[in-house]
C-alpha cells in the first residue's frame, strides 16, 4: 500500500472512530450529539479534560477501548503522513541522482536548448531514432511536458557554463539552440563553442535577419522554421510528389529507403578505397553524394571516387543495407 493509501486509510479509520464513540456515548449514557462528540473528540486526543458527565460502568469501559483505539489510530495517521513526506524527499532525490549518473554517462550525445514546440519535435525524432541526448529548459510549463516523456532532464539556463557542463558539452557530439527567444539561442551557441569548438550546434532563427549573426556566434547550421515550414507548403502545392518522396527518404520506415550520412574516419574501412570496393560492393546502397575534407561536394560521383580520410557520404539505401556498410569486413551485424 502506497503512503497516500495509508494515510487515506488512516483518516477513514479515524473518521469511523469518532462515529462510533458518538453512537457509543449516546446509547449507553443517553447524551446528546453535542455531548457524545466532545466527549468522542477529547477523548481519542487523550487531552485529559474532565469529562462532559459522570459515567457508568459501561460508559467507562467503553472510554478506555475509545482510547485505546485513539491511540492507534493517531499512531497510525502520523506514520503515514512521516511516510509520505520522506518518500517524497528521497524519492525526488534518488531520481535527480539516478538521472545525473545517466547524463553523466553520456558520450557523443546531443544537447537540446529549449523543449517549446520546436524543442518538442526534435526530441520526439530524436528519440525515435534512440539517439541519445539531454534537454536543458528553465521554463516550468516545458518542464513538466519533458518530464512526462520521461527524456533526461537539466533545469536551468542554457547560455550558463555550469548548465551546459552538467549537461557534458565537452562530450557532446552535437547542441541544438532551440529555444523561442533569437538573442538566447545565440548567446547559447558562443557559449557552446566556447566551451568545445567541436561540438556542431544547429540554431533555430525566428528572425531571417537574425541568421547570419548566428552565423557569426559560431553556429554550423541556422534553421529558420518559419521559412521552412513556407517552403514545404508551396511544394505540396507545386510539386506534391516531390515532398512526399523526400519525407519517405528522410523517416521511412526501416523496410524502406532512407538517406544516412557516413564519415569516413581514418580508422573506418571506407577511408583510403574507392566507391567500389568499399560501398557500392559490399552494400545494395546508393552513393548521391561525397563531401571532401576540404569541403568540395561531389554530386553523383563516379564509382572510382576515392574516400579519404574525414570525407562524408551521403548514402541511398534500407536500414539492414546501411547497418552491413557500417560493419567492417569479416564482421557480422547482430
Amino acid at each position: 500500500m502506497s503512503a497516500w493509501r495509508r494515510l487515506e486509510f488512516g483518516i477513514l479509520l479515524l473518521l469511523i472512530l469518532l462515529t462510533t464513540g458518538v453512537v457509543g456515548y449516546a446509547a449507553i449514557e443517553g447524551w446528546s450529539f453535542l455531548d457524545a462528540l466532545y466527549m468522542t473528540v477529547i477523548t481519542v486526543a487523550t487531552v485529559g479534560f474532565q469529562e462532559v458527565h459522570p459515567l457508568s460502568s459501561g460508559g467507562r469501559i467503553f472510554t478506555m477501548f475509545l482510547i485505546i483505539l485513539g491511540v492507534g489510530t493517531a499512531f497510525y495517521i502520523l506514520v503515514g503522513a512521516v511516510t509520505l513526506v520522506i518518500e517524497g524527499e528521497l524519492g525526488e532525490a534518488w531520481g535527480v541522482r539516478r538521472m545525473k549518473a545517466k547524463i553523466d554517462a553520456l558520450r557523443n550525445h546531443y544537447i537540446l536548448c529549449g523543449f517549446g514546440r520546436v524543442g518538442e519535435e526534435i526530441g520526439g525524432e530524436f528519440k525515435d531514432r534512440d539517439i541519445p541526448f539531454v534537454v536543458i529548459e528553465s521554463n516550468p510549463e516545458s518542464i513538466g511536458r519533458a518530464r512526462q516523456r520521461n527524456f533526461l532532464l537539466i533545469e536551468g539556463d542554457a547560455s550558463v557554463d555550469a548548465t551546459l557542463l552538467e549537461a557534458g558539452i565537452e562530450r557532446a557530439r552535437g547542441l541544438l539552440a532551440a529555444s523561442d527567444s533569437d538573442s538566447g539561442n545565440t548567446y547559447i551557441t558562443l557559449t557552446a563553442k566556447a566551451m568545445n569548438p567541436d561540438v556542431i550546434v544547429v540554431a533555430r532563427a525566428g528572425q531571417p535577419a537574425n541568421l547570419e549573426r548566428m552565423r557569426r556566434a559560431g553556429a554550423d547550421r541556422v534553421i529558420s522554421p518559419y521559412q521552412i515550414g513556407g517552403r514545404r507548403m508551396a511544394l505540396s502545392a507545386l510539386q506534391p510528389l516531390v515532398l512526399d518522396f523526400i519525407d519517405t527518404l528522410t523517416g521511412g520506415r526501416p523496410e524502406q529507403r532512407i538517406i544516412a550520412e557516413f564519415i569516413a574516419t581514418p580508422e573506418s574501412c571506407l577511408s583510403g578505397c574507392t566507391l567500389e570496393e568499399e560501398v557500392i560492393g559490399r552494400a545494395n546502397v546508393v552513393v548521391l553524394a561525397v563531401q571532401k575534407a576540404d569541403g568540395e561536394i561531389l554530386v553523383g560521383p563516379p564509382s572510382s571516387t576515392v574516400v579519404g580520410p574525414e570525407d562524408r557520404l551521403i548514402v541511398l539505401g534500407r536500414e539492414a543495407d546501411m547497418e552491413a556498410l557500417a560493419t567492417p569486413p569479416g564482421k557480422t551485424t547482430d
